[in-house]
């Protein structure tokens, strides 16, 4: 690591002298470019999952091509299991048999994971439809949805799925809180329906204000992804930004819980609400200055990265955090959408 990064990631860690601000941001954006450069070199021992994960997130940040080949080949894996789904589509029976089959496989390591597994089990075909949802606003991010063959009986079959139970039901919002608010926009930005109101609702009766301190500490994670993600996914997934005034209720909601945040709240967790107040242009709320330090000091000097939980060791188990804190740490004030496949893939 840089002799100066060094130096300066010593005072700001152990407050021996005073940084001026736009000093301690050049700190943090180098603690960002450190963290990447130690997930760049391990990115080949990555699963494909990770990859495609990694990869989008630093194409929508920085714009640059090295990201492409990465994202091409999610493309490339995305076109054929959406073709395989359209066609099976077309099959009576198809949808219930693979949500049959993806509750069956569905991880059972801890316990978040195990009661997911059980609610989706008692949705029907949620299961399959939810993973058809997701696949398919992908394609559209990648501009490649309208090159896909019969992709209208994919969109067809959505339109058939009675969605606003599923998303507006409290059992699903108490462990589910982050893909409710996802699928609600997703549905929206393929124009297969418009839930997003009544989730809105559904959320807000589910956590009133006076019942967050209440929360234990699953709860509480919960039910700030939840927030957050209303943000993250108007923006098409860190593509764009989002009018500041539609997400005011969540934005205020955040800055009240400030010290909850930085007191139960996990790096991830953190990263992602100061990513909220980022898409907003809120660059210069002071709680995106908190976050910012806090990832800045999780860092361990040995790994280089902010280490996961007991639960997910490694570099595989910390990726996601540490690609939200990548984001948040060297944040430029410009995204870039897709990127676009579609002269490639289409």
């Amino acid at each position: 690591m840089r002799k100066l990064f060094s130096l300066m990631m010593v005072l700001v860690l152990a407050g021996c002298a005073a940084i001026e601000p736009h000093e301690e941001r050049d700190v943090q954006r180098d603690a960002g470019l450190s963290i990447q450069e130690v997930y760049e070199r391990a990115l080949p021992t990555l699963s494909e999952d990770k990859q495609r994960h990694f990869a989008q997130r630093l194409y929508r940040l920085t714009g640059e091509q090295r990201w492409w080949a990465l994202n091409h080949a999610y493309g490339e894996r995305l076109l054929t299991r959406l073709e395989e789904d359209i066609v099976g589509l077309a099959e009576p029976g198809y949808a219930a048999a693979r949500s049959r089959a993806i509750v069956a496989d569905y991880s059972q390591r801890t316990a978040k994971r195990r009661a997911r597994r059980a609610m989706l089990g008692e949705w029907g075909e949620i299961a399959f439809a939810r993973a058809l949802l997701f696949r398919l606003a992908q394609a559209e991010y990648y501009g490649i949805l309208p090159a896909i063959e019969d992709h209208e009986r994919a969109l067809g079959y959505l339109g058939e799925v009675d969605w606003e139970p599923f998303l507006t039901d409290p059992a699903v919002i108490e462990i589910y809180a982050a893909q409710v608010a996802n699928y609600a926009y997703f549905l929206h930005q393929l124009g297969v329906m418009d839930l997003r109101r009544e989730v809105e609702a559904a959320f807000r009766r589910h956590y009133p204000p006076d019942r967050v301190a209440g929360l234990d500490a699953a709860e509480y994670r919960n039910w700030l992804y939840g927030l957050t993600h209303f943000v993250i996914a108007d923006s098409r997934y860190y593509q764009q930004k989002v009018d500041p005034e539609m997400h005011a209720w969540v934005l205020e909601a955040l800055e009240r819980e400030t010290a909850g945040i930085m007191a139960r709240a996990t790096a991830d967790i953190q990263a992602e609400v100061a990513l909220a107040f980022l898409l907003a242009d809120r660059e210069d709320h002071p709680l995106v200055g908190r976050v910012r330090e806090a990832l800045v000091a999780a860092v361990d000097p040995a790994s280089g990265i902010i280490p996961s939980s007991a639960e997910e060791e490694g570099l595989a188990g910390g990726e996601h955090r540490n690609v939200l804190a990548i984001m948040v740490l060297r944040w430029p004030g410009r995204l870039h959408p897709g990127p676009d496949l579609s002269d490639r893939l289409g």
